[in-house]
């Protein structure tokens, strides 16, 4: 499991590094996860402070597998990962998201 403090990206501005998780949302390997992450961040990115941002990157690091059934099953959740933020995902309407 990634340490929330973990941040490989201190030293890059909060708008950087917001491009960068945009990039990373749509090119995560799994197709599914793409659409989750890449609506959600496209919706929402505009509104993310250093916190966000943090959670998503050290989210990013995880197994595409691993963070597929946080978001879509809600079991097993580290608890580094549980909070607002991983609800909002869980709350996504999967029917209505689009590809790019």
């Amino acid at each position: 499991m990634t340490d929330l403090t973990y941040n490989p990206h201190k030293e890059i501005g909060l708008e950087n590094r917001k491009r960068r998780l945009l990039f990373r949302a749509w090119h995560r390997g799994i197709k599914e996860l793409d659409l989750i992450f890449g609506n959600f961040i496209d919706a929402n990115v505009q509104s993310f402070n250093d916190d966000d941002c943090s959670w998503f990157e050290s989210l990013f690091e995880e197994q595409d597998h691993e963070i597929l059934k946080w978001v879509t099953d809600g079991t097993d959740v580290p608890e580094q990962f549980q909070g607002a933020m991983m609800r909002r995902l869980q709350k996504l309407d999967f029917m209505v998201l689009k590809a790019r």
